[in-house]
């Protein structure tokens, strides 16, 4: 898993921090040409508009066309079949994009084509459907691309409403092989719930591990191979974002903060916020914001 290609999002592309985007499939063709098997460091949905191929998410494949969604989570694994030719929107978009407005922090498990043990990654829309969320993909590109109107509550907006709309869609191109890939995944859908239910008050993999009834060394391989970085690095960042939430919708202070999240003082929670985001907590507070 190591040696296949981690693509990050690049949240500066328009200046100011921007953690969605809507991109043409044209714009990441000639990446995929050069490598065809990577994974991604956030959440992806392809909406198919012409062409037709083949690709894989893990071990399920499937043959696309018009009307196809592709719905991928952090750190799986893409494969683009060479005669793939397909054309279509590329929404991404990280989860604190969402987190930091819905106070649920399973708020993405909730939708079952964004679950790690999904039927599949792949959805079919009826036209009338496919045609409400191209749309919808269109209007979210040129309020993107519009840096001068560029408003982050409007897209939030549109990213839940297209979430929503594909709940209404059906799977397609279950594998053959889905039996092997839940042998390998059923550890982490429980993992990230216990993890957004309890990484305030637990933040040892020790702990997580022993929940599972696995070692914490093969909790880290999993979650490695799986959502592309190690459990206790997935677990800070859960609560790195909880933080910045708190920063961001409450008055808090500092130590009020640390002492929410059952850290042992606040000094240490300060230097942990400034390790991850590379400013402290009140720096972050005080940036301007869109």
């Amino acid at each position: 898993m190591d040696s296949i290609p981690l693509r990050k999002f690049y949240t500066k592309k328009y200046g100011n921090e921007l953690l969605v985007d809507v991109i043409g499939l044209e714009e990441i063709r000639e990446g995929v040409r050069r490598s065809p098997v990577h994974r991604f460091n956030f959440y992806s949905i392809i909406l198919i508009t012409a062409g037709d191929g083949e690709v894989a998410i893990n071990d399920c494949s499937c043959h696309l066309g018009t009307n196809h969604i592709i719905c991928a989570i952090p750190g799986e694994v893409w494969h683009w079949h060479s005669h793939a030719n397909l054309n279509g929107y590329f929404l991404l978009f990280e989860e604190k994009f969402l987190l930091s407005f819905f106070n649920d922090r399973a708020f993405l498990r909730n939708f079952r084509y964004l679950q790690a043990e999904r039927s599949s990654p792949f959805l079919k829309l009826p036209n009338e459907l496919f045609n409400r969320v191209k749309r919808l993909l269109a209007e979210m590109k040129t309020e993107i691309n519009d840096q001068s109107e560029q408003d982050h509550h409007i897209l939030r907006a549109m990213l839940y409403e297209t979430l929503m709309l594909l709940n209404r869609a059906c799977p397609a191109g279950e594998s053959d092989n889905r039996k092997d890939n839940i042998k390998i995944v059923r550890y982490i859908d429980p993992f990230v719930r216990m993890v957004d239910a309890e990484c305030t008050f637990h933040r040892n993999t020790q702990y997580y591990a022993d929940k599972l009834c696995i070692s914490s060394n093969y909790l880290n391989k999993i979650v490695h191979g799986i959502l592309g970085s190690s459990a206790k690095s997935f677990i800070l960042t859960k609560v790195i974002h909880e933080a910045e939430r708190l920063l961001d919708y409450t008055t808090l202070s500092e130590a009020e903060i640390a002492n929410r999240l059952h850290f042992d003082n606040s000094s240490y929670f300060i230097r942990l916020f400034r390790k991850h985001t590379g400013s402290t907590p009140g720096q972050y507070r005080k940036r301007v914001k869109p």
